[in-house]
């Protein structure tokens, strides 16, 4: 017969002591996390005032934001369209491993994605209580069908609208639009227009709101509050005091050299949006346009300066994190080129800011190293203490943030479709096309990459080195057609 052993109650109680400490320990552990307050943009570029770019945007509360953290100002996405480059942020897996490489391509349906551990869940497994609101995977308000797109609600304890839908629906003109009378491109939702409306009537300023109320809570578990705000992105109706920070008569329209795309390949050619370009030109409409990406750019800044203030204000304001990104940068008129879609600097060059409000967090400064966003997830995972996954393709940044001055050679891959990739050093953008033609660009004498040194036979050594950083791996797509690209 088996034997039952009576353990004294001392030592019952000894081993519920320990056991119970155990417990109260990684509670403890869970609870001294720092909270989390990801901050993804859609569609902004590097005009932001803090990289110098462009002058006279006014984005004050983005320059304020990288002031107290860390500038990555040399960062780029890891695809030059929303879906694709937001799906590599929050899978932590760059397009040519994963084959999301359009916008059509959805991860939650591709074999080599839907079953990932993304980021937010992992927030969610190590007892992060995960709130999102407004664009944070692929959406657009262009139907009233892609206001959900591309949301998982797996692994968000709640989601603002609500976890079937993204975006709230948009503010659109009183009057007829497309306001520039050009109905061709996005069935007339390329188009800019100054609204006569109060901010508080804006889709983003409603997920704002949403967010400024959770910052202002106190929450039994540290908190991941993903906020996704949809300006920059087209259409560019956006309130008219934004207009007015940027009239028409100061508007600097981009440097451009008409033949820039002389030496382009053919491969690079299909991407600039040549006919835009001609359109624009020949209506007078250039200046009107940059101006209302422009304007769009500071209502962004806006809403980032009420999500500081609210942070600020709020019970959280001692032990957060902040990450700000935008997906990929915005062509206005460079190389012949609108939009994104692709591999050139103003189509991969994006902001991307961390900030800490913990007494003994890291540090401040901006550095010039190569970062890339595939670098979000490990550098979070590092600093919040998460397990991350093993399918992670980018680095951890912490280095930097606790020494913003480290020198280090280092680059990164921005991949528009199947193998055509960009790689970005300090000085150098080396792009290479699946035909095998390529463009070298040296950015310390023409960081407009205006002439394409690819053909120079002393720089071989230097197209080696850099194609050494292209992937190893190169998937098949996810899907072959390349519907949906907005």
């Amino acid at each position: 017969m088996p034997t039952t052993i009576v353990l004294p109650s001392a030592i019952l109680c000894s081993f519920l002591a320990i056991a119970l400490g155990g417990l109260a320990k990684a509670q403890s552990d869970v609870e001294e996390r720092p909270n989390v307050l990801f901050i993804a943009i859609d569609d902004l570029n590097d005009t932001v005032g803090f990289l110098r770019a462009h002058p006279g945007v006014k984005t004050p509360n983005l320059d304020r934001l990288a002031a107290r953290g860390v500038s990555f100002t040399n960062a780029h996405c890891a695809a030059p369209a929303c879906a694709p480059s937001r799906t590599a942020v929050i899978t932590g897996m760059r397009p040519s491993s994963s084959g999301i490489y359009l916008n059509g391509h959805n991860a939650l349906t591709h074999d080599l994605t839907k079953d990932l551990t993304t980021l937010p869940k992992s927030f969610q497994e190590a007892g992060y209580l995960t709130k999102g609101g407004g664009k944070i995977y692929h959406a657009h308000t262009l139907s009233e069908a892609a206001l959900e797109g591309f949301l998982d609600p797996e692994p968000w304890d709640s989601f603002f609208p609500s976890k079937s839908q993204q975006l709230p629906a948009e503010v659109t003109p009183s009057g007829d639009w497309p306001v520039n009378g050009n109905g061709d491109w996005y069935r007339g939702r390329f188009d800019w227009e100054a609204l006569d409306v109060d901010d508080d009537e804006m889709a983003d300023a409603k997920v704002v709101s949403w967010a400024e109320k959770e910052l202002s809570k106190v929450h039994e578990k540290p908190l991941f509050l993903a906020v996704g705000i949809y300006r920059p992105h087209i259409p560019w109706w956006t309130p008219k005091r934004y207009f007015d920070l940027h009239p028409l008569s100061e508007i600097a329209l981009p440097e451009v050299e008409f033949d820039d795309l002389d030496d382009v390949p053919p491969a690079g050619r299909d991407f600039p949006r040549e006919h835009w370009q001609k359109w624009i030109e020949e209506n007078g409409q250039w200046a009107n346009a940059v101006q209302g990406y422009f304007a769009s750019v500071s209502f962004t800044d806006a809403m980032v300066g009420r999500l500081m203030a609210a942070l600020d204000n709020g019970p959280l304001s001692r032990n957060t994190i902040v990450v700000l990104w935008s997906d990929h940068g915005y062509h206005l008129g460079q190389k012949q080129h609108w939009e994104k879609f692709a591999l050139w600097e103003q189509a991969t060059h994006v902001p991307l800011i961390f900030a800490d409000t913990r007494e003994d967090g890291f540090g401040k400064g901006e550095t010039h190293v190569a970062a890339s966003l595939l670098d979000i997830y490990p550098t979070l995972a590092e600093l919040c203490q998460l397990d991350p996954p093993s399918h992670l393709d980018g680095e951890s940044l912490v280095p930097w943030l606790e020494e913003p001055e480290r020198e280090e050679q280092r680059a990164v891959v921005t991949t528009h479709g199947f193998q055509n990739h960009a790689v970005k050093s300090e000085r150098w953008r080396y792009i290479r096309y699946a035909d095998g033609s390529e463009e070298l660009y040296d950015h310390q004498s023409d960081p407009n990459e205006f002439v394409n040194v690819a053909g120079r036979a002393d720089l071989v050594g230097i197209k080696a080195e850099l194609a050494s950083w292209l992937p190893e791996r190169n998937v098949e797509s996810a899907e072959r057609d390349k519907k949906n690209q907005k």
